[in-house]
């Protein structure tokens, strides 16, 4: 019975180090532990025992995955492998340049180039023609496009 028990408390040990360590050998090796310990159990003391052995694994693969998924997340080791980065948002939004003026560097045709609030700025224009050297106004920001119209 020491065996058995040296077997899922190995195979617990090494599944938890599956979550530090990269390439599935200790989550495996972890596994193959526990189906050995099952295997021992039936073997040397019967379908009763077995049954009891099976039944403890699988028990207690479930509330450790439950608290596994409950307390890892929030812990400071989870912190090193989680990323609290938004996803999508790329920080390049500019309303404050709405109703700003400035003059186009390039003929924007729809799109080019204009010269807004002393920095260069790729703009889009509303549909028509803005021609180079021309004065305009910012009617709206979309995102990353700022649109524009001549004066």
């Amino acid at each position: 019975m020491t065996l058995i028990m040296v077997l899922l408390v190995l195979g617990a040990v090494l599944i938890f180090l599956e979550t530090f360590l990269p390439g599935l050998v200790t989550g495996i090796v972890g596994f193959l532990c526990w189906v050995a310990a099952v295997i021992l159990a039936y073997r040397n003391y019967g379908l009763q025992t077995g049954n009891l052995v099976l039944g403890g694994v699988l028990v207690g693969l479930v509330i450790g995955v439950l608290c596994w998924l409950k307390f890892f997340p929030e812990s400071r080791i989870a912190r090193l492998f989680i990323s609290r980065s938004t996803v999508g948002e790329l920080g390049v939004s500019k309303p404050d340049l709405v109703n700003c003026t400035g003059v186009t560097i390039t003929q924007l045709r729809p799109s080019g180039t204009a010269f807004i609030n002393g920095k260069r700025t790729d703009v889009v224009t509303e549909g028509a023609l803005i021609e180079q050297g021309a004065s305009i106004r910012v009617v709206a920001v979309e995102g990353m496009r700022v649109v524009v119209r001549e004066l």
